[in-house]
């Protein structure tokens, strides 16, 4: 649930933000010009927020927030920028056309599959990254601390 809720605060910041900037793309000409504005302003701020900000601090705004936090797996490490953007692209691509997909059939309604033609577990990322909760990502790292020692 904790996902979900970070990700519904990641889109409100982002729209909060751009529509914070309406007002200088109303000035700029025609009503074609505003619109191409905003969504070059989205989609911007959805790249800093979902890629730059998840590389510096494990995790975008809605995620700090609610307290979760992006890893690599399987060795719970921070994602690099590859993972990160495709990650990103992902979610901004793939993932808003699954109410159409679903509404298609049952056929087109299967999850991606992996290379060896088996479906993709329902929590597993494509990008090879999990979000999970900061609490647990501390016992975690607590617990493979006390196996090394």
């Amino acid at each position: 649930m904790r996902r979900y809720l970070a990700v519904g605060l990641d889109a409100y910041l982002c729209l909060l933000a751009v529509g914070l900037l309406v007002r200088s793309c109303l000035d700029s000409g025609g009503t074609g010009r505003a619109i191409a504005l905003l969504v070059v302003q989205l989609i911007v701020l959805s790249f800093a927020n979902q890629v730059l900000l998840t590389m510096a601090v494990r995790a975008s705004a809605g995620k700090l927030i609610m307290g979760v936090r992006v890893i690599r797996l399987p060795d719970a490490g921070r994602p690099g920028f590859r993972r990160l953007v495709l990650r990103w692209l992902y979610g901004l691509l793939w993932l808003p056309l699954q109410p159409w997909r679903r509404l298609r059939g049952p056929a087109a309604a299967r999850g991606p599959e992996h290379p060896a033609g088996r479906p993709a577990e329902p929590y597993e990322d494509l990008a090879g990254v999990r979000q999970v909760r900061r609490s647990d990502l501390r016992s975690y790292r607590a617990a493979v601390r006390g196996r090394t020692d």
